[in-house]
Protein backbone atom coordinates (compact mmCIF):
# COMPACT_ATOMS: atom_id res chain seq x y z
CA UNK A 1 0.00 0.00 0.00
CA UNK A 2 1.29 3.31 -0.66
CA UNK A 3 1.79 5.77 2.09
CA UNK A 4 0.45 9.42 1.47
CA UNK A 5 0.39 12.27 3.83
CA UNK A 6 -3.55 11.81 3.72
CA UNK A 7 -4.85 8.61 5.35
CA UNK A 8 -7.72 7.61 3.46
CA UNK A 9 -9.13 6.18 6.85
CA UNK A 10 -8.91 9.52 8.65
CA UNK A 11 -12.56 10.15 6.62
CA UNK A 12 -14.15 7.80 9.25
CA UNK A 13 -13.47 10.10 11.98
CA UNK A 14 -14.63 12.71 10.41
CA UNK A 15 -17.93 12.56 12.91
CA UNK A 16 -15.42 12.46 15.94
CA UNK A 17 -14.74 16.33 15.03
CA UNK A 18 -17.29 17.55 17.56
CA UNK A 19 -15.36 15.78 20.49
CA UNK A 20 -13.71 18.83 21.38
CA UNK A 21 -16.44 21.28 20.85
CA UNK A 22 -19.43 19.54 20.79
CA UNK A 23 -21.73 22.86 20.24
CA UNK A 24 -20.27 23.97 17.14
CA UNK A 25 -19.79 20.69 15.62
CA UNK A 26 -22.96 20.39 16.14
CA UNK A 27 -24.37 23.28 14.10
CA UNK A 28 -21.96 22.27 11.53
CA UNK A 29 -23.00 19.07 11.03
CA UNK A 30 -26.51 20.38 11.31
CA UNK A 31 -26.04 22.82 8.78
CA UNK A 32 -24.01 20.30 6.52
CA UNK A 33 -27.04 17.45 6.57
CA UNK A 34 -29.50 20.44 6.01
CA UNK A 35 -27.75 21.28 2.79
CA UNK A 36 -27.47 17.92 1.14
CA UNK A 37 -31.21 17.00 1.59
CA UNK A 38 -33.58 17.58 -1.40
CA UNK A 39 -34.57 21.06 -2.48
CA UNK A 40 -34.09 22.67 -5.34
CA UNK A 41 -31.69 20.70 -6.51
CA UNK A 42 -31.84 16.98 -6.07
CA UNK A 43 -29.36 15.35 -4.16
CA UNK A 44 -27.97 14.08 -6.83
CA UNK A 45 -27.10 16.67 -8.16
CA UNK A 46 -26.10 18.05 -5.03
CA UNK A 47 -23.32 15.24 -4.74
CA UNK A 48 -21.88 16.00 -8.22
CA UNK A 49 -21.46 19.59 -7.29
CA UNK A 50 -19.72 18.30 -4.31
CA UNK A 51 -17.53 16.38 -6.20
CA UNK A 52 -16.22 18.99 -8.64
CA UNK A 53 -16.01 21.75 -5.56
CA UNK A 54 -13.79 18.47 -3.66
CA UNK A 55 -11.38 19.24 -6.65
CA UNK A 56 -10.98 22.78 -6.64
CA UNK A 57 -10.25 22.61 -3.28
CA UNK A 58 -7.78 19.87 -3.89
CA UNK A 59 -9.39 17.51 -0.44
CA UNK A 60 -8.84 14.04 -0.89
CA UNK A 61 -11.05 12.77 1.38
CA UNK A 62 -14.04 14.87 -0.36
CA UNK A 63 -12.66 13.43 -3.35
CA UNK A 64 -13.33 9.58 -1.76
CA UNK A 65 -16.62 10.86 -0.39
CA UNK A 66 -18.35 12.64 -3.38
CA UNK A 67 -17.18 9.72 -5.74
CA UNK A 68 -18.20 7.14 -3.91
CA UNK A 69 -21.77 8.79 -2.88
CA UNK A 70 -21.83 9.99 -6.53
CA UNK A 71 -21.31 6.21 -7.94
CA UNK A 72 -24.33 5.24 -5.28
CA UNK A 73 -26.84 7.49 -6.41
CA UNK A 74 -25.98 6.67 -10.19
CA UNK A 75 -23.71 9.20 -11.66
CA UNK A 76 -21.47 8.09 -14.07
CA UNK A 77 -18.36 8.29 -14.81
CA UNK A 78 -18.68 11.00 -17.62
CA UNK A 79 -20.95 12.80 -16.12
CA UNK A 80 -18.34 13.17 -12.93
CA UNK A 81 -15.30 13.78 -15.13
CA UNK A 82 -17.52 16.79 -17.50
CA UNK A 83 -18.16 18.30 -14.01
CA UNK A 84 -14.74 17.72 -12.80
CA UNK A 85 -13.74 19.93 -16.08
CA UNK A 86 -16.31 22.39 -15.12
CA UNK A 87 -14.60 23.05 -11.59
CA UNK A 88 -11.13 23.16 -13.40
CA UNK A 89 -12.99 26.13 -15.85
CA UNK A 90 -13.83 28.20 -13.36
CA UNK A 91 -10.88 27.65 -11.50
CA UNK A 92 -8.23 28.83 -14.33
CA UNK A 93 -10.72 31.70 -15.21
CA UNK A 94 -10.92 32.63 -11.49
CA UNK A 95 -7.28 32.51 -11.01
CA UNK A 96 -7.00 34.23 -15.16
CA UNK A 97 -9.32 36.86 -14.23
CA UNK A 98 -7.40 38.12 -11.63
CA UNK A 99 -4.61 38.93 -13.86
CA UNK A 100 -6.70 42.00 -14.89
CA UNK A 101 -6.17 43.53 -11.55
CA UNK A 102 -2.35 42.10 -12.15
CA UNK A 103 -2.57 44.44 -15.28
CA UNK A 104 -4.44 47.45 -13.80
CA UNK A 105 -1.76 47.42 -11.29
CA UNK A 106 1.11 47.45 -14.12
CA UNK A 107 -0.50 50.12 -15.56
CA UNK A 108 -1.51 52.09 -12.71
CA UNK A 109 2.79 52.04 -11.64
CA UNK A 110 4.10 52.76 -15.35
CA UNK A 111 1.60 55.81 -15.64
Amino acid sequence: MQKTYYDPADLKKFGKISEWNEELGSKFFEYYNSVFKEGALSEREKSLIALAVSHTEQCPYCIDAYTKDGLQRGITKEEMMEALHVGAAIKSGATLVHGVQMMNKVNKLEM
